[in-house]
């Protein structure tokens, strides 16, 4: 290298001036990471209904490391964390009845008629390792993860493991997707989800994923940690925005896990799944305790 190259390297580097020239080339080393989500993001806006709780599936990697995180998180072996996010990606009929309903629907033309599962299969997962008696979930909206949820309990009973669901939500035209075969094994109880809460006496696993400000969400694992069996878990949906139920774990001497979704093909960077455990879970089942 000259002297010259090195002298103007020097300017460039050490000076107010050519930290200013260096603009152009800090803005051409960014947009390759910013383009790509500029063309899904248009794509998206032409080709979908869809206007919030968006869905997507995961890029392979990601569904990898989901599995990793349910694995570890259960005590499970790996391959049967898998394998249980293959078999509720293949639910043939669980998307097609989710494909009808929308089909049905006056507010079809904001639905995709496609359902792509996303983070929500760890949710499944969960359920079908843990075989809980009670699953709640706070935040309903229009039904995706209470079908997923209840397609677990079905399973779980057909192996011997019977298992009720119960949503929340404040609006009465949520849950519109859980009907029949569905709705014998899960109900939308409506109205301010801690009044719902106090309702139910033991819970085995619990979600947050209603109202995501901090004292809210809170207020809702203050209220059901009585009511937590030996064992149960609680997810946080979106826990990464306000980091309650980091804390929460914290105070309560619970363990904590986060996974970050990494969404296939969609602008959107993801949502993801909190997780507040009792340590290690020994890979034992809730129902059989």
């Amino acid at each position: 290298m000259t002297r010259s190259y090195e002298a103007a390297k020097q300017f460039l580097l050490e000076t107010a001036v050519g930290r200013t020239l260096l603009v152009p080339h800090r803005l051409r080393t960014a947009l390759p990471y910013c383009t790509p989500q500029l063309g899904l993001a248009l794509r998206w806006a032409l080709s979908s209904r869809e206007l919030t709780n968006f869905t997507y599936n995961l890029t392979s990697r990601n569904r990898e490391y989901l599995a990793h995180f349910v694995s570890v998180v259960t005590g499970t072996e790996y391959s049967t964390a898998l394998g249980y996010l293959d078999e509720i990606d293949n639910d043939a009929d669980m998307k097609q009845h989710i494909q009808n309903r929308i089909a049905e629907s006056t507010m079809r033309h904001c639905y995709d008629p496609a359902f792509a599962i996303g983070r929500r299969m760890g949710w499944y997962a969960f359920a079908r390792i843990l075989k809980p008696r009670v699953i709640v979930e706070t935040g309903v909206d229009k039904g995706h993860g209470s079908v997923v949820l209840c397609a677990a309990l079905i399973r779980n009973e057909r192996e011997g493991f019977p298992g009720q669901y119960y949503g929340t939500d404040i609006n009465p035209r949520a849950g519109y997707l859980l009907i029949a075969p569905y709705r014998r094994v899960g109900k939308v109880l409506y109205g301010d989800s801690l009044q719902s809460l106090s309702k139910i006496n033991e819970i085995d696993v619990f979600i947050n994923d209603s109202d995501h400000s901090a004292d809210y969400e809170r207020r809702e694992y203050e209220a059901i940690l009585p009511r937590l069996r030996p064992g149960g878990i609680i997810l946080g949906d979106n826990s990464h925005v306000t980091s309650i139920l980091a804390k929460f774990s914290e105070e309560h001497g619970r363990q904590f896990l986060f996974f970050q979704e990494q969404p296939e093909n969609h602008w959107y960077p993801g949502a993801g799944i909190g997780i507040s455990f009792e340590g290690a879970y020994a890979s034992r089942s809730t129902n059989a305790t």
